[in-house]
């Protein structure tokens, strides 16, 4: 998928050790001006508010309430969850 992709990791954190939920997921993901969220093989995109705030945490978050992963930050965009049609569009 990124093969000849010039991209480079600045931060790893390992989501098992390092837990977002809820509060901290919601500050953590309405720094976002847009956030993609990848879901069995269909993808939403939202521009975070405090209108959507519950709909973005109930996407984003995983059955365990943590944040679900991979979680991708390009630029001002967070890429969330994995589709390849997303990654495709989004992860360049």
């Amino acid at each position: 998928m990124f093969d000849g992709q010039q991209l480079s990791i600045t931060e790893k954190v390992d989501a098992k050790k390092q837990k977002l939920a809820d509060d901290e997921a919601w500050d953590f993901l309405k720094k976002a001006r847009e956030i993609v969220v990848g879901r069995g093989k269909k993808y939403l995109v939202f521009t975070p508010s405090k209108k959507n705030r519950e709909e973005i945490l109930k996407q984003c978050l995983g059955r365990t309430g943590n944040l679900r992963a991979p979680a991708l930050i390009i630029g001002d965009r967070y890429v969330i969850g994995y589709t390849e049609e997303m990654y495709k569009k989004y992860v360049r």
